[in-house]
């Protein structure tokens, strides 16, 4: 179902177009995901897994996952959760791995046979930032204040990263763009760029990063190579899944696939929700859900008690709904979507209770319980990396100027932690002055001095409190790491 009243949102959809779905016309609007043009429609079912052949739907919508995948005019295994509609287009759901046909090219993209390969040019630029999200522009306003040429890589075709799909306020103070919305702040750290020597390469996918730091890049159907005198890492993190009996139907999201729904293409995931996670994020979509005028039935936590802010909790118990702490999901049951879930409540050893057992009549479960940062591009050139739980797994080291173990290689966002979006714009500002420093561009020293200064500062002051005591002790930890193989490498 499409929004058409939203109280702070409006949906400028643009053309309305036709397509074809298993030989069905069905209407879009130009440019939104396939994905979300199918939700619009009512399917919800996009593919059968290989093997089971269990219905699958979209879980993420950030093309981390291959829920999606889905055969687009002839192409299989395409991501349709970040593939934009076009007039005309075949849309197939996918049963097994598919198949590439001999011919026959594809509104999705060139067959493989047609890509082009480049020659063995290779471009350079300074600094190369992976990433348009908050940490990502902010090192790129701080490295080009100090008058470093930056060009910021992105998969996405719009800038802003999660920003785009945030509609709370943000807190903190004036410099952490307090009491403006997530989705108007992305607008100003695209703008910080204007009058700076940074240039956006979108819809652009990083294939590989190697020591050298050159980028294998896939742009506009084209395979390119780009060196840079270095390269800040600011790719984000993907949203963790639970495991519960059929957690794998349509049905069950990703809190960030249901921002994007909703927020960003309009299109409800649901009627009635079940939130699984009483933190921050889980906290503040269920209040969005509530606002696109979704039925939320609860909201539910392991833990012993709400990890999210006090002022988000309230707004969801004012309006009506209960957020029942230690409790899980057991399982959700439907022939092919979600129809409804099992929850129940766990004892102090995180168990289930017998007989504590309660059915909920939903049809979409959201997940909202933690996000694990994407390192893999830092793995893959050779950043050495330590599991570290209290930054949400498996990072890159790296030191208190985000420095990883490779020279000249920086990590920043949620990508070196997983933390609040206005912990990562400081981040970036820290990433990008400490790139600016290594490359040894000509900046005024005093400049970089302060700005690094109090860019440390917000951090202190981001990560004070009982909701910071996390971040704390993984960065602390993290330095400790990082000091240790300083010491070793002497």
């Amino acid at each position: 179902m499409r929004l058409t009243r939203h109280p702070i949102l409006e949906f400028d959809r643009g053309r309305e177009i036709e397509f074809e779905f298993d030989g069905r016309k069905l209407l879009g609007f130009e440019g939104e995901s396939i994905a979300a043009a199918l939700h619009a429609n009512g399917v919800r079912v996009l593919r059968e897994s290989i093997k089971k052949k269990r219905p699958r739907g979209f879980f993420c919508a950030i093309g981390r996952c291959s829920s999606c995948l889905m055969t687009v005019d002839g192409i299989p295994n395409i991501m349709t959760c970040v593939t934009p509609l076009k007039k005309g287009m075949r849309v197939e759901t996918q049963r097994g791995k598919g198949s590439v046909p001999l011919a026959e090219p594809s509104s999705a993209g060139p067959p493989p046979s047609e890509t082009k390969r480049g020659t063995d040019e290779v471009a350079t630029i300074p600094l190369a930032i992976v990433g348009a999200g908050p940490a990502g522009l902010s090192a790129a306003a701080y490295a080009g204040r100090m008058g470093v040429e930056t060009v910021v890589i992105d998969e996405n075709d719009v800038p802003g990263g999660q920003l785009i799909k945030q509609t709370h306020m943000f807190f903190g103070s004036r410099e952490h763009y307090a009491q403006i919305r997530g989705i108007d702040i992305g607008d100003k750290l695209i703008a910080n760029l204007s009058d700076l020597p940074a240039k956006l390469m979108l819809g652009t996918t990083v294939l590989g990063l190697y020591p050298d730091r050159t980028l294998s890049l896939l742009t506009a159907g084209r395979h390119v190579r780009l060196r840079a005198g270095a390269v800040i890492l600011a790719t984000g993190a993907s949203e963790n899944m639970l495991a519960f009996e059929n957690c794998d139907l349509p049905g069950v999201y990703g809190a960030g696939a249901v921002q994007t729904l909703m927020n960003v293409y309009g299109v409800v995931p649901g009627k009635r929700v079940l939130m699984v996670g009483a933190g921050n994020i889980g906290l503040i979509v269920a209040y969005q859900l509530l606002q696109a005028g979704v039925d939320v039935a609860a909201v539910i936590d392991a833990a012993p008690e709400v990890g999210g802010y006090h002022v988000h909790a309230a707004k969801i118990r004012r309006a009506g709904v209960p957020i029942l702490i230690s409790h899980t999901v057991l399982r959700v049951t439907g022939p092919d979507r979600v129809e409804s879930a099992e929850i129940c409540r766990v004892d102090d050893h995180w168990q289930p209770v017998p007989g504590s057992e309660t059915t909920l009549s939903v049809d979409t479960v959201c997940l909202a319980v933690g996000l694990t940062p994407n390192c893999e591009l830092a793995f893959q050139m050779g950043c050495r990396q330590t599991y570290m739980p209290e930054l949400g797994g498996l990072v890159a080291v790296h030191g208190s100027h985000l420095e990883t173990s490779i020279p000249g290689v920086f990590i920043a966002g949620d990508a070196s932690g997983v933390e609040e979006a206005s912990t990562a714009m400081i981040e970036g500002r820290l990433a990008g002055l400490a790139a600016a420093e290594w490359l040894g561009t000509e900046f005024d020293a005093d400049e970089l001095t302060r700005l690094r200064a109090e860019a440390a500062g917000s951090l202190e002051t981001l990560r004070a409190g009982p909701f910071g005591a996390k971040a704390r002790e993984g960065k602390k930890k993290m330095l400790s790491s990082m000091n240790e193989d300083k010491a070793d490498s002497k």
